[in-house]
């Protein structure tokens, strides 16, 4: 039933999709649905923290443990965008559908997102201890410049996540998950590690 609610959603939105679509989508009657969901309210919610649990599940399973933190941050981003090509149907309700349909349904979503952003905040603040950017360091990286570059990498994994829908998965010859990552990769990480070394941009006067 899930599965149906996550394609119905995803692809007729909240307000199109019917309790009558989803029941015959998941070869069952329309009273089940009900007795196990009560609500198309409650199974858009339902739908949402499946989806959510298991994107956040994805990045973290892919991390490479123990690696260079350039290539942690590499793995897990590649997870990100795997599961995104891979459940095309589950990122459209959680980017598009939950974000548009009332204020319980993006709670859900924003907490998703801050999970994912403090796992990289941890990965980054771990990078930043492995180049010995902690005190004493000629440039050290507060806790709230460590945040906000979480959020900028993940807002912009975000951005990327629909254009890399069009790769190998997609079968349109766009980028692979991989290449989504390391496009990303070359975009934040040159930047990234300058800080690392100690080297911040300022603007010329």
């Amino acid at each position: 039933m899930l599965d149906a609610g996550v394609r119905a959603f995803a692809r007729s939105g909240y307000q199109n999709a019917s309790m009558d679509d989803i029941a015959e989508l998941a070869g069952v009657s329309k009273p089940l649905v009900y007795l196990y969901l009560h609500s198309k309210e409650e199974l858009f919610a339902a739908c949402i923290r499946r989806e959510a649990a298991s994107l956040v599940a994805a990045v973290r399973a892919a991390v490479e443990r123990g690696a260079p933190a350039d290539r942690q941050l590499w793995s897990g981003l590649s997870g990100f965008f795997a599961h995104t090509v891979e459940h095309p149907d589950g990122w459209a309700l959680l980017h598009v559908q939950a974000r548009t349909h009332g204020q319980s349904f993006t709670r859900e979503v924003a907490a998703m997102r801050a999970e994912i952003v403090e796992f990289v905040t941890q990965l980054i603040g771990a990078a930043a201890r492995e180049h010995g950017c902690g005190a004493g360091h000629a440039r050290t990286l507060a806790g709230a410049e460590v945040s906000g570059l979480a959020h900028a990498l993940v807002g912009a994994a975000e951005s990327l996540a629909e254009w890399a829908g069009d790769g190998e998965e997609g079968g349109t010859g766009g980028p692979s998950a991989n290449e989504a990552a390391a496009t990303l990769m070359n975009f934040a990480w040159a930047g990234l590690g300058n800080l690392l070394q100690g080297e911040a941009w300022a603007p010329a006067r």
